[in-house]
């Protein structure tokens, strides 16, 4: 057997082209969700919630008699019906039923019915008195204010002050953008039942099921060991489901404890954009510093977050944010302060990227307005300043593999025509006065762990059976990502059998407990880990069984006669070294085994070995390693509406040893169209006047949010992993690819500026909003021509100024 946690065997289920495990089942329409099984409980209730309109206030009257008096209507909960603790949050700031407003329609109770009309119709008949609060909805409002929350942090490296002096340019300016709402297909969803011991069931669309467990029961009065928690799958999580869900869940289980009876929450599309967290927004003011050949020297800045009305895991957020600041550059001296305002809006939660996509931004704007400062074109600025071997980040990390990012970026360049494309795109531009095109490459270096190092630990439980067959339970959770896909695959290679030999349960808290969130793109790495532990222990067994080391006065084994170590799984068979035409057939070494008495289960488990980070002081090695990749992306702009064609993009990046390329390419592709998305069209707008709907959120529907669609996809989508990047002390030398693509987008923003910049003379910082949508792009492109203009310059980008 392969001991060796990133060796593979020759032939191996890892590395194969697999379809999704569960493909089939969604494209007929058969695969389930959490609110499907709900009508499959009799006597089931429905969960509705009552949402005040208001932005901030405190709750003065309560009346939920009339809500009883609506037919059908069973119960209402409150504040008064929670046995344990009135909080759905683990920093304990966020009441499951507040008695003060901190956001435009934020629940204070949830009415429980027959059917889903009758607790929607007992919603609306509830009084609500309030007396209206002071309220802060933009991050420019919370810094006048002071308005923050949680502990600020800063970054620091060198001595800037050293660093400003030592050099030849230096620049300032202010950066803010917006969040993005996660859209997942399937909304909050959550079913509840108590059985006949008092035991709590929940089936809950959540990313973290052992949370959700701890919640729960702390909202319920119980020990965790009493509530269960199980994730069928999810119609995609995105980050979006790692925290908002539990108190959708304790809703649930409290009706199901008061009651008697299982309930059921799913939240409608508006709901769910009206009463969940988004992506942070940030605010950035920064000064840079650049010497000579346009070499980094020094960055100060302040980064603020908006972390809505509580906590969630806007700290952690920001800390990858601050800790992805440098992105693939070297910076000699850094000081950079981040902290959380706290406004009134819903609660900003975790978002593919966790903050890191918000970090990259800020120094790829920086790059990009910096460049043409120096002369300089802002692919030359980005090469020179891409971190070499034995360099380290700011907080004190070696740059292992360093070298792959220049090798990226060079094998890109070349595959993508890079600089022949430049040219036909000068040329296009030199003949075109009302459209131009832009061509930008940009990197991507992200941190796989989590930033908290006690969540990078996984469990996993395999049972092997008298006839060969193998059920794995692992504690990870499906969204659509391929996870499960890529455990059958782990289990598949390590014990030696077929994928069709393997089948994976639910994600169940009673069979891996204390599991981590399916997040920070660690699934894979964590639970593939735990799963090859449980069969190695297993296939450890197994081969002291082939190889006749094990004797039984009742029982004859068919031995191999050889020496455990030399005994190999392969195909479902199982043989000496060198010899498969003296094998044994794996059921045969599993009967066998079973009669001898040899334990067929075992119980795996794998913690990220090397960790070590100290958040006070922002100082150690969170990550195990580095992803790389780079973008090359090339638009077309209207100068008439800034509307923007993108036609096409090329992406080379680096997933280790691939253990399920179909897979891996899938969230590659997706990645960067959500990436795309985030910073070409998805503009979150709240109700920001002083009129009755201040707080509201304007963007409640796709009618109103711009979400990526097929017209969005680029003409041409070229994706291709590196070759030879095997990560040693990762399963099966495999990389995480769950967030570093969404980031490759920023060649897609990178291009636009370009494009805008063609619309004028050249030579000046070119400003571009983000989101940069049509809108922000025309605004560019005319300050573009407008200082072209000024400056005398032939014009010919649009009319000829009169």
């Amino acid at each position: 057997m392969v001991n060796s946690l990133h060796e593979r065997p020759p032939t191996a289920a890892v590395g194969e082209a697999a379809i999704h495990e569960s493909a089939a089942l969604h494209v007929t329409g058969q695969a389930l969700y959490t609110d499907d099984l709900g009508v499959r409980w009799q006597n089931l209730l429905h969960a509705w919630p009552c949402q005040v309109p208001q932005t901030h206030a405190r709750v003065t009257r309560l009346d939920t008699a009339p809500a009883l008096r609506v037919p059908g209507v069973v119960r209402v909960l409150s504040a008064a019906d929670v046995p344990g603790e009135n909080d759905s949050g683990v920093k304990h700031d966020e009441p499951l039923f507040p008695d003060e407003i901190m956001f435009h329609g934020q629940a204070v109770c949830w009415v429980l019915a027959e059917t889903q009309e009758a607790a929607r119709l007992g919603a609306e008949a509830i009084l609500v008195e309030c007396e209206p609060l002071p309220s802060i909805l933009t991050l420019k409002e919370a810094i006048a204010a002071g308005s923050f929350q949680g502990s600020a942090s800063t970054l620091r490296r060198g001595d800037v002050a050293l660093g400003f002096t030592n050099t030849r340019h230096v620049f300032e300016g202010e950066f803010e953008f917006g969040g993005q709402e996660h859209f997942y297909l399937e909304t909050n969803a959550a079913l509840a039942q108590v059985d006949e011991s008092g035991q709590v069931f929940i089936q809950s669309s959540t990313q973290h099921p052992t949370e959700t467990q701890e919640i729960t029961a702390h909202v319920l009065g119980l020990p965790s060991s009493h509530v269960t928690v199980q994730c069928l799958r999810m119609g995609g999580g995105f980050g979006g489901k790692e925290m908002q869900p539990h108190g959708y869940a304790a809703v649930a289980a409290l009706g199901a404890v008061l009651t008697g009876r299982p309930v059921r929450v799913r939240l409608n599309r508006t709901q769910d954009l009206t009463l969940t967290g988004k992506r942070h927004p940030f605010h950035a003011v920064w000064k840079v510093g650049f010497g000579a050949g346009g070499k980094l020297t020094a960055l100060q800045a302040t980064l603020t977050s908006d972390g809505g009305w509580s906590l969630d895991l806007s700290e952690p957020v920001l800390a990858r944010a601050l800790c992805h600041i440098d992105n693939a550059y070297s910076i000699p001296h850094v000081e950079v302060l981040g902290r959380v305002a706290k406004t009134n809006k819903t609660s900003q939660t975790a978002f593919r990227g966790f903050g890191g996509p918000q970090g990259m931004l800020v120094i790829e704007d920086i790059l990009g307005r910096c460049a043409p400062l120096l002369g300089l074109e802002a692919h030359e600025l980005r090469r020179r300043n891409f971190y070499q071997p034995h360099d380290a980040t700011p907080y004190g990390q070696p740059v292992r593999h360093a070298e792959r990012l220049g090798q990226l970026w060079d094998t890109l360049k070349q595959t993508s025509d890079f600089e022949a494309r430049r040219a036909e795109i000068q040329a296009f531009n030199a003949s075109q006065r009302h459209k131009k095109r832009g061509l930008a490459i940009t990197p991507v270096k992200f941190g796989i762990s989590f930033n908290f190092t006690s969540y990078n630990q996984a469990g996993a439980l395999v049972h092997v059976y008298k006839d060969g067959s193998v059920l794995i339970n692992h504690g990870g959770t499906e969204m659509g990502q391929g996870l499960h896909t890529k455990m059958i695959q782990v289990a598949a290679t390590a014990l030696g059998v077929p994928m069709a030999c393997v089948r994976l349960a639910p994600t169940r808290t009673d069979k891996v407990p204390n599991t981590s969130a399916t997040a920070a793109s660690s699934g894979a790495d964590l639970n593939g880990g735990a799963i090859k532990d449980a069969c190695d222990q297993i296939g450890r067994r197994l081969a002291e069984v082939a190889a006749g080391s094990l004797v039984s006065r009742s029982v004859k084994v068919g031995s191999l006669g050889i020496h455990p170590d030399d005994v190999r799984f392969q195909g479902g068979r199982v043989f000496p070294v060198g010899h498969p035409e003296l094998g044994m057939d794996f059921r045969e070494v599993v009967h066998d085994a079973y009669h001898l008495r040899t334990p067929l289960w075992a119980a795996g488990y794998y913690r990220t070995p090397g960790l070590h980070w100290d958040r006070v002081a922002m100082q150690g090695e969170p990550f195990k390693y580095f992803a790389y990749g780079a973008s090359v992306s090339e638009v077309e702009v209207c100068g008439f509406t800034g509307a923007s064609i993108l036609r096409r993009v090329d992406i080379l990046h680096d997933v280790g040893d691939s253990l399920s390329p179909l897979i891996d390419l899938g969230q590659i592709e997706g990645g960067f169209v959500q990436g795309a998305g985030w910073l070409t069209l998805e503009d979150l707008r709240w109700d920001v006047s002083e009129g009755p709907g201040r707080g509201r959120l304007a963007t409640q529907s796709a009618s109103t949010y711009k979400l990526p669609s097929f017209s969005e996809m680029p003409e041409v989508f070229n994706v291709a992993f590196l070759e030879g990047a095997a990560e040693t002390g990762v399963v099966y030398g495999s990389k995480a690819v769950g967030e570093p693509p969404f980031m490759l987008a920023m060649s897609v923003r990178e291009a636009l500026r370009e494009a805008c910049a063609a619309f004028g003379a050249g030579g000046q910082a070119q400003i571009l909003a983000s989101p940069a949508t049509p809108e922000a792009v025309y605004w560019a492109l005319e300050e573009a021509r407008a200082a072209a203009r000024a400056a005398g310059t032939q014009d010919g980008a649009g009319p000829r100024a009169q």
